[in-house]
């Protein structure tokens, strides 16, 4: 009962500028959420509905003579599905090995102790700003042995500076010295501390690490580009840029036969986006109970 009432006397003593300052906020966050929303569902209703429709704006609010064959015609090719294997492994490798490297490198760094660490700091720091282009790229890769082959994409993505640094600064904000000291005086040592006891207590950042390294490598198409030769290692993306490609391209044939590529290029555009989503919408609900604090606590605090 009294808390009911608490909540009636908050209510009452709600003015006129109090009701007006929520209703302009919930307002303008409304319409925040149509502008990110609508967009997304457009590409839904459009993959699903006739060409003509799309092409001439009827498609606004629902599907108009719904049909798949973009799906159709972008599932029933042989290269989708070698496409999807190679980014799958792809992706697993990156998130393996990018945990492996960016987690024990966070430890180092938020570690008081760590010899050299203005240094390190400094070392970690340059790349962030300062690149040595392309072709220096492409030179180190090729000296490496690595043109066409599955680790030229997967090792220039295990690390990335800005998720080291916030897995440093959630390891300085989320885990208590006194309890590292507590360790060590029951005996425990430097290995023992990071793998009985920080990694326990890191779930929220493993799994955003995981799952930032994974969207990364999974939308990646330039590395790709760059040093496969052999399209039969071709990521999903670039698989599905080449088939976009293909399909505007409208040169040669009757006036009917480059209509109808063009109606199926952009159904095909609308199909690209959905098919190349959905593994990541659907990894996500497994991170998200871990995702708010990880971000908020690696990213904010420090």
């Amino acid at each position: 009962m009294s808390s009911k009432a608490t909540s009636k006397n908050t209510l009452i003593k709600l003015g006129t500028g109090d009701k007006v300052f929520y209703a302009i906020n919930t307002i303008f966050l409304g319409l925040m959420a149509l502008i990110v929303i609508y967009p997304l569902y457009f590409i839904i209703i459009a993959s699903i509905s006739d060409p003509d429709a799309v092409l001439a704006g009827d498609v606004v609010l629902y599907p108009v003579k719904i049909t798949m064959d973009g799906f159709k015609k972008i599932l029933e090719r042989s290269d989708i599905w070698k496409g999807y294997l190679n980014t799958i492994i792809y992706t697993a490798l990156t998130v393996v090995l990018s945990l492996i490297v960016t987690i024990p490198a966070g430890w180092a760094l938020s570690r008081k102790t760590l010899p050299g660490k203005k240094f390190w700091m400094i070392y970690f720091i340059i790349p962030m700003f300062f690149g040595g282009g392309l072709i220096p790229f492409y030179n180190v890769m090729s000296s490496l042995g690595l043109i066409n082959s599955m680790w030229a994409i997967v090792l220039p993505s295990i690390l990335s500076v800005w998720n080291l640094f916030m897995t440093k600064t959630f390891f300085e904000s989320s885990i208590p010295d006194g309890l590292i000291e507590a360790a060590k005086i029951d005996g425990a040592g430097e290995y023992r501390v990071f793998t009985a006891l920080v990694l326990p207590l890191s779930k929220a950042i493993l799994a955003v690490m995981a799952l930032y390294y994974a969207i990364g490598q999974w939308n990646s198409y330039f590395n790709a580009m760059i040093f496969l030769q052999d399209e039969a290692r071709y990521p999903l993306q670039l698989v599905l840029k080449e088939i976009l490609i293909a399909s505007e391209n409208t040169t040669g044939g009757s006036g009917e036969t480059i209509l109808q590529q063009y109606r199926m290029a952009n159904q095909i555009k609308y199909v690209s986006v959905i098919v190349s989503s959905v593994p990541v919408l659907m990894l996500y609900p497994f991170v998200q109970k871990y995702f708010s604090q990880g971000v908020m606590i690696g990213s904010l605090k420090g």
